[in-house]
């Protein structure tokens, strides 16, 4: 290998697109997005080559420019509010319409059934934009509620609001699709 503090750019995407990807995809849910992310990423990084510092591996470096590519998309794609009717779940006195449907899972493990994660990701991918942006970013990258609205510029009330909606939708789409 030689020198550990000489980079070679030429083995970047051997040695670490994949790595990248699949922690992209886990936060984007979409493979363009996500291959186009690890794209940018690389560009970023042989950009600013020379800012290397060898405090961290050449893959934390990266893993990091990409964090920043991803939070800089999630920003991008700041949309407005989908609409959901509360009607749909609720009686005018705040309670449910219906009782939750309970989801029939055998499995302990359930949370690796693949057909559960394909049904799952299906749904998550069918919210708002903005909504699989801070759904992602309070769920699957457990940040603080007051970093999510600081990176997206949304308010607390409205994160609340884009939070509820979500839950309430992926709860239809899996009572209709997993059941």
């Amino acid at each position: 290998m030689g020198n550990p503090n000489l980079i070679d750019p030429n083995l970047w995407v051997d040695l670490y697109a994949d790595k990248l990807y699949s922690f992209a995809l886990k936060k984007v849910f979409s493979e363009d997005l996500a291959k186009d992310l690890v794209q940018e990423t690389f560009l970023s990084a042989l950009q600013a080559i020379a800012n290397f510092k060898h405090e961290s591996s050449e893959l934390t470096w990266l893993t990091a420019i990409l964090k920043n590519k991803i939070m800089d998309s999630f920003r991008k794609k700041k949309l407005p509010l989908g609409k959901v009717n509360n009607d749909d779940f609720f009686e005018e006195n705040g309670h449910w319409k219906t009782k939750p449907l309970a989801i029939g899972v055998e499995d302990e493990n359930y949370l690796e059934n693949k057909e559960l994660q394909k049904i799952l990701k299906n749904c998550i991918n069918k919210l708002p934009e903005l909504w699989i942006t801070v759904f992602s970013l309070k769920y699957i990258e457990d940040n603080d509620t007051a970093l999510i609205c600081k990176s997206l510029g949304i308010t607390k009330s409205n994160y609340w609001i884009i939070i509820h909606r979500s839950k309430l939708s992926l709860r239809a789409c899996l009572e209709k699709k997993w059941i």
